[in-house]
């Protein structure tokens, strides 16, 4: 991956080299329908350069934020329509190398004083500063370095935790579309809190007995809100700035927001709020996990932490449906004592488990850190697509995080869902009661998931053949809705008409 000079010395430009075009190894389809479906690719491809549309795709520097985004910016390169993907160096540095970045796809980064990561022990709300700051500097320098060239951006897409690049898109008159990439369930319920329900909401306390009712949407209780709402944290900015993303829709005639589900998943929370345009243009997975349109689309190409590279070796001994996988994403550090009851669940299933520690979380500190290691794998980091859509697994235990309760209904791995913090309870409420493939585990009066607990979830749900089969189900419609016809290959589609008009 190659570094040039955009003209403007503030700025790195990471231009990668080109994706070979040719043939796609391990594609079943026929000879001749690859060749028709090339073709059709070939002529959107020129279509858009003919056009010459170009997107600044904007996104924040996290792991849960990068993945949804570079996947749509590869999507939009599909149809030739070129993309520069926008972040702060302290994600850009950190990024993967070793995939070069197909045709189409620039990656540019900008400082926000946080170049070698940000810890959560630091200020949240200067962090969130400086990143407007200079962010919103780096938007100007890049759109008009690209005016400058008489290459001009056709469209701005930016991403959660950003509103004020719609702003700066507003001020240098180019229009912006803000790409969400939680359910959109989660921004019906930011939508109406702060639309005269946040009295309603907030009443609700902690008493798991009461609930509330919002248009469209499934009664939640306290549990299945995003915890921004209902507890006091350092991540309070959260809330306001969600206000903020619906102020700058306010300021549009008929406000857009695609989102990273698809119609058959969320169909009641895309149409629930009538003053948005909710379209689905999910799941944003790679390729050749999903439609199998892109067979050497493998991973997201941005992963911040390292990967282990020895995982899918020892998955490949196991027997199929067996493997009990647990990560809990990129982000949350687990105390030490809920640490000490998952390893301790685990051991008790005697089922072979991989489980992602990340080295912030002192695996090594682990009481039955040999036990562990005789029964199952401990990795860093892995490929989770990779290993979703392996054989041999059998059940996910996962925080909810979006994109992993995503990656599970793709791969059509039923979960345990083990909610943490932000979107996760809603996303668990809708796991277990709405699309039901999982459970959903229940804590003790100190907020912790004894080991019993975690026992008893992870056998319902290995033994759960009507999980399975759901799960499957929405396998199926997922894929449906992202191949070549599906419902948000042609919503996408549509909005990239727009986009060249």
């Amino acid at each position: 991956m190659g570094y040039q000079n955009l003209g403007r010395a503030e700025f790195g430009l990471c231009a990668a080299p080109n994706r070979a075009e040719g043939a796609r190894p391990g594609s079943d389809r026929s000879d001749q329908d690859a060749r028709s479906e090339d073709c059709r690719d070939q002529t959107d491809r020129e279509a858009g350069a003919r056009k010459g549309a170009r997107i600044l795709m904007v996104t924040f520097p996290g792991q849960g934020h990068i993945n949804p985004s570079l996947q749509f910016a590869k999507r939009v390169i599909t149809v030739g329509v070129e993309v520069t993907f926008l972040t702060a160096f302290s994600a850009l540095n950190r990024m993967s190398k070793t995939t070069p970045n197909p045709q189409g796809l620039t990656m540019v980064g900008f400082s926000d004083g946080y170049d070698n990561g940000w810890k959560d022990t630091d200020d949240a709300d200067h962090l969130m500063s400086e990143l407007k700051i200079h962010g919103s500097e780096a938007v100007r320098g890049v759109v008009t370095s690209s005016f400058e060239k008489g290459k001009p951006f056709s469209r701005v897409v930016y991403t959660t935790l950003l509103p004020w690049v719609g702003k700066v898109a507003h001020d240098l008159q180019i229009p912006s579309t803000f790409l969400w990439i939680q359910p959109a369930t989660i921004l019906d319920v930011y939508y109406y809190y702060h639309n005269g329900y946040a009295d309603s909401i907030r009443s609700l306390g902690n008493d798991p007995s009461s609930s509330i009712e919002l248009p469209g949407l499934p009664p939640l209780a306290s549990r299945d809100l995003p915890s921004f709402l209902v507890a006091a944290n350092v991540y309070d900015f959260a809330v306001p700035m969600f206000k903020e993303h619906l102020e700058v829709l306010d300021e549009e005639t008929n406000p857009q927001v695609l989102i990273n589900t698809f119609d058959a998943l969320e169909d009641e929370p895309l149409r629930a709020v009538k003053k948005l345009n909710l379209v689905a243009v999910g799941p944003l997975i790679p390729s050749a996990f999903l439609d199998g349109k892109d067979p050497s689309d493998t991973s997201f190409g941005g992963d911040l932490h390292q990967k282990s590279s020895d995982y899918m070796e020892w998955l490949n001994l196991e027997q199929k449906e067996s493997v009990v996988y647990v990560s809990f994403g990129s982000f949350s550090v687990l105390s030490k004592q809920q640490m000490e009851e998952i390893a301790r669940g685990l051991l008790e299933s005697g089922r072979p488990f991989l489980w992602v520690v990340r080295p912030e979380q002192n695996g090594e500190e682990l009481s039955c850190k040999e036990e562990l290691r005789k029964k199952g794998m401990i990795v860093p980091w892995c490929s989770q697509v990779e290993v979703l859509s392996h054989p041999s697994l059998g059940c996910f235990v996962t925080h909810c995080g979006w994109n992993s309760s995503l990656e599970s209904l793709v791969s059509g791995v039923p979960v345990v869902a083990f909610p943490l913090w932000s979107d996760q309870g809603t996303n668990a409420k809708l796991i277990e009661d709405m699309w039901k493939t999982g459970v959903r585990v229940v804590r003790n009066e100190e907020g912790i998931v004894e080991d019993g607990e975690i026992l008893r979830c992870i056998e319902l749900v290995m033994g759960g053949e009507e999980l399975r089969k759901n799960a499957k189900k929405w396998k199926d419609l997922a894929r449906e809705a992202a191949k070549e016809g599906g419902s948000s290959d042609l919503n996408l589609k549509a909005f990239l008409e727009e986009v060249r008009e």
